[in-house]
């Protein structure tokens, strides 16, 4: 099975359908998402408009972004102190 990618606008679409009153499983059939994955947009994505998820993406990825620097830093850390022991 293929995976898909919706964009925000989809995500906040289908969300708001859900509100509106249409059936959660006649909206999984139409747009052939899975229970887990409505009820995982239903738990992040609930009561934001677009421009927020997107924000909230954007940010989502500079944490990314940094805790990979976190991460590299750390190991050059550990490295610089394992070298500096064996010389004492």
């Amino acid at each position: 099975m293929t995976r898909k990618r919706y964009t925000e606008e989809q995500i906040i679409a289908v969300l708001k359908d859900a509100q509106a009153g249409i059936g959660i499983q006649k909206l999984r059939r139409k747009h052939g998402i899975a229970d887990a994955t409505f009820y995982k947009w239903r738990r992040k994505f609930a009561g934001l408009d677009v421009n927020e998820v997107k924000k909230l993406r954007q940010l989502e990825g500079e944490n990314r972004r940094l805790k990979q620097m976190m991460m590299k830093q750390a190991r050059d850390i550990r490295a610089l102190k394992a070298s500096t022991e064996k010389t004492w």
